[in-house]
C-alpha cells in the first residue's frame, strides 16, 4: 500500500513507539483514515527495528 496522506497531530514528547502509535492512530481516526490504511501504519511501526526507527516512520507520515 502507497500511503501518500500527511496527518496533522503533534507526536508526544518521549515515551515509546507504541505511546506515540496510540496517539496517531486516535488522530488519525479523527481524520476519518480508512482501517487499512491504520493498519498499514500500525504493522510498519511494529515491525520496525527499534523505537527510533518507529517513531521515525510516523513523523514520516506528520504534516508539518
Amino acid at each position: 500500500m502507497n500511503i501518500r496522506k500527511q496527518l496533522t497531530w503533534t507526536p508526544p514528547a518521549g515515551g515509546n513507539r507504541f505511546s506515540a502509535l496510540d496517539s496517531f492512530v486516535r488522530a488519525a481516526e479523527d481524520e476519518d483514515w480508512t482501517e487499512a490504511e491504520i493498519q498499514f501504519i500500525i504493522d510498519e511501526v511494529v515491525e520496525a527495528r527499534d523505537d527510533a526507527e518507529g517513531l521515525a516512520i510516523l513523523v514520516s507520515y506528520t504534516r508539518r
